[in-house]
C-alpha cells in the first residue's frame, strides 16, 4: 500500500526544511488535533497515539541531507515507512511530499487506508505553519 500526501510549498530552503524534519520533536507540531499522546523517546524516535488508535513508535531509518527523511515503524505488529521528500523550488522555497508505504493484508489495508491518508494529509497541511513558527 502506498499513499501520498498533497505537496506543500514552504518558504524555507531545503536545508531548513530538512533540519526541521530531522528533529523528531518538531513532529508534535504537525500532529492532528485528535492526538492523545506524543513522547520523544530519543534523538531519533518518538511515540504518538491518536484517539481510538494504538500507540505507534516512529524511528529515523534513512536520511539524505536536504532531500529525504525516512521514518519507519520501530517495533509493533505492522511494518511501514513514512518518507518526506524535499524538493528545491527556488533559493528559499522548498516543496515537501509525504509518502506512506507498508505491507498489509487486504482487510487491514481497507481499514487503515482512510485514517492514514487523512493523517499524512494533516501532517503535510500543518507543515507550513509549524515550520514558520519554529525559531
Amino acid at each position: 500500500m502506498k499513499l501520498e500526501s498533497p505537496k506543500v510549498t514552504l518558504d524555507k530552503s531545503t536545508e531548513d526544511t530538512f533540519n526541521f524534519l530531522s528533529d523528531v520533536k518538531n513532529f508534535k507540531n504537525l500532529m492532528p488535533e485528535n492526538i492523545s499522546k506524543f513522547e520523544v523517546l530519543g534523538e531519533d524516535k518518538f511515540l504518538f497515539a491518536l484517539k481510538g488508535m494504538p500507540e505507534i513508535v516512529l524511528k529515523k531509518k534513512e536520511m539524505t541531507p536536504n532531500n529525504k527523511i525516512v521514518l519507519g515503524a520501530a517495533g509493533g505488529k505492522i511494518d511501514f515507512s513514512l518518507t518526506g521528500n524535499i524538493i528545491e523550488v527556488e533559493a528559499n522555497k522548498s516543496e515537501v511530499q509525504l509518502i506512506f508505504e507498508g505491507q498489509f493484508n487486504a482487510m487491514m489495508a481497507m481499514m487503515i487506508k482512510g485514517p492514514i491518508n487523512k493523517f499524512i494529509e494533516t501532517l503535510a497541511t500543518n507543515m507550513p505553519q509549524a515550520i514558520n513558527t519554529e525559531a
